[in-house]
């Protein structure tokens, strides 16, 4: 992007002066949700350890579904310009099917002034996290990749949906 320049035509990009955090108390309560997804890539026999609850630390998918709501709900700790909100429902979704990578998927849901974006990517960033800190001692290897944002809905901008 060029500096100044908006993605999102008529959006203000301007560079400010300092950092500040944007206010948001006029814009009205609606219902928020998005949607993140990441890819812990691993070896096959670290997946199936994570799969079938046999680490030394214990079951993963739980500590890690447990570590999503978590992060989830204390965003704003993390990312310095977020607003703290009042999280609704945080879903989470982890898959070991495929026999080298686990896939995680959070949907946050809130109403609120603004979105649940960053609610969401910090989710499965933790979960994903998670499991790498309780599977480390078995496979150091391990990648954490593409996290992302897959949708979202609610707001003045409308709804994303990545193709």
């Amino acid at each position: 992007m060029a500096r100044g320049r908006a993605i999102i035509p008529g959006m203000d990009v301007t560079p400010a002066p300092t950092v500040r955090m944007i206010d948001v108390g006029d814009k009205p309560l609606s219902l928020r949700t998005a949607r993140a997804s990441a890819r812990l890539v691993a070896a096959t026999a670290t997946v199936d350890y994570v799969r079938t609850g046999r680490l030394v630390k214990g079951d993963a998918l739980a500590a890690a579904r447990l570590a999503a709501i978590m992060a989830a709900k204390r965003t704003s700790e993390f990312v310095p310009l977020c607003h703290p909100l009042p999280i609704d429902a945080v879903e989470v979704a982890i898959d070991c099917s495929a026999a080298d990578r686990v896939l995680i998927e959070a949907t946050v849901r809130a109403t609120a002034r603004t979105g649940v974006e960053m609610e969401a990517l910090v989710a499965v960033t933790a979960a994903a996290l998670t499991i790498y800190d309780m599977a480390k001692s078995i496979d150091p290897g391990m990648t954490l990749e593409d996290v992302r944002l897959e949708e979202k809905t609610g707001g003045v901008r409308g709804d994303f949906r990545r193709t």
